[in-house]
């Protein structure tokens, strides 16, 4: 079940030069934040399986005082060890995506110079909360992760990760009929916030899985590339 994001896709605003020093386009970057447990690492890993064998990708996760997401990545082997880096924050996730970017650009560049050239560079935050957003000097679109086990009610809530993303992933809606989360009321609330901007609903355990966020990454390859 999801919105219609059908509609056509302008190129991704980017808040940093989007070529390199020696004058080649640098990777797509691309952000995915949420609260705590939402499945942002899982559609990460997810995002590696199903596009690591049409692009060249890499990884860059954050936590705070560990490497566990990075670690998990590495477990699940979904890409090869060394396109995965981790950013230990030591400070409220937000800090090292919004505030401070030198980390988080770091290892992005790092990453460029050591595997490159790259397509696509999926940056994951570590678990925050609602107003969560990310810096246009360190990504060029957003992915904010929410989960019906959250609450119903998040949609309506609104908060910046919520209405201002360049895509709202609603994610585990396998397990709404167990927390009683109606996922109509969440797409009409979800509608309501962000007019335009598309939304996805997912279960990485249906047969469906990451499909329709695949295909918006897809898209923004293509515009970003063109």
């Amino acid at each position: 079940m999801h919105l219609d994001h059908s509609h056509p896709h302008a190129p991704a605003e980017a808040g940093a030069d989007a070529r390199r020093p020696d004058g080649r386009r640098r990777a797509l970057r691309i952000g995915l934040g949420g609260p705590v447990g939402s499945g942002k690492t899982a559609t990460v890993a997810a995002l590696c399986r199903e596009l690591r064998d049409e692009f060249a990708l890499a990884v860059v996760t954050n936590d705070i005082y560990t490497r566990e997401d990075a670690e998990f990545l590495l477990r699940e082997a979904v890409l090869p060890p060394e396109r995965i880096a981790a950013v230990e924050t030591g400070a409220c996730p937000h800090t090292a995506i919004r505030d401070d970017i030198s980390a988080n650009l770091e290892a992005v560049e790092d990453l460029e110079d050591a595997v490159g050239p790259l397509d696509l560079v999926l940056v994951e935050s570590g678990g925050d909360n609602l107003t969560a957003t990310f810096s246009k000097g360190l990504v060029d679109a957003q992915v904010f992760v929410i989960d019906v086990a959250g609450g119903d009610d998040i949609p309506r809530k609104g908060g910046p990760g919520v209405t201002t993303a360049d895509l709202l992933v609603v994610n585990k809606t396998d397990l709404a009929p167990h927390v009683g989360s109606d996922l109509a009321r969440m797409a009409a609330d979800a509608k309501a916030q962000r007019a335009e901007l598309p939304v996805v609903f997912q279960s990485l355990r249906a047969d469906s899985g990451v499909r329709d966020v695949a295909a918006w990454v897809r898209d923004r390859l293509a515009a970003w590339t063109a």
